[in-house]
């Protein structure tokens, strides 16, 4: 009699725990912030960066949604005027990518620099993870340009102590086959490369994040 009492007891504390693992289990929310190649220029609907990666996240039994908050020509002036009201309330984490056309522009990377590091800071106060992800200047902008520019993401991860992907186009960038005529975005053929090159990244990142809630 006692055995039994004792295994229902075990049986009713598991039931309990199981019970409040479920009820306090939730889908990550992640934002992907940031300007044309994250918005899927000229892509079909579901083409994008941020929905593929969250269908090949889906597909590998991680429960997450990742918003997209991509606005084709942004800049980091434009991202920062936009960061507070584009990221809503609940966002687990930010993929933060702007800089592209920062570079296109040739506004001085110091600039660049500073805008970054104030939406990292404002996304820091929210109590928002964020990875970043880094961008590399043209090379008609010239080396002085470029040895300004290109380091300015591995310094502010740093800084503020946050994940980074070192360059959203890898394994896209000097492949035609891979972009739009334009030459600069990635087709659809190129957003998968970058999932898949990403990916690992992307998941990684999503294991630093609470998945229940406190």
């Amino acid at each position: 009699m006692s055995f039994k009492v004792a295994g229902l007891h075990i049986a009713v504390i598991a039931a309990a725990l199981l019970f409040s693992t479920v009820a306090n289990a939730r889908t990550i929310a992640l934002v992907g912030f940031g300007d044309s190649l994250m918005a899927g220029y000229q892509l079909p609907p579901g083409d994008g960066f941020p929905e593929k990666m969250q269908a090949a996240l889906k597909a590998k039994g991680v429960d997450v949604t990742i918003a997209n908050a991509g606005v084709s020509g942004d800049t980091t002036s434009g991202g920062l005027a936009r960061i507070d009201w584009s990221v809503p309330d609940g966002t687990d984490g930010v993929i933060l990518e702007l800089g592209a056309n920062d570079a296109l522009r040739g506004i001085a990377p110091e600039q660049s620099e500073k805008n970054l590091d104030e939406m990292l800071a404002r996304l820091k106060e929210r109590g928002i993870a964020v990875l970043l992800v880094g961008m590399m200047a043209p090379p008609n902008m010239g080396d002085d340009y470029a040895a300004r520019f290109n380091p300015i993401y591995e310094k502010l991860a740093q800084k503020h102590n946050v994940a980074i992907y070192p360059f959203f186009l890898d394994g896209v960038v000097l492949d035609a086959g891979l972009k739009l005529e334009d030459g600069m975005h990635p087709n659809s053929k190129g957003v998968d490369v970058m999932v898949q090159k990403m990916e690992p990244a992307i998941t990684q990142f999503i294991g630093t994040i609470s998945t229940v809630k406190n």
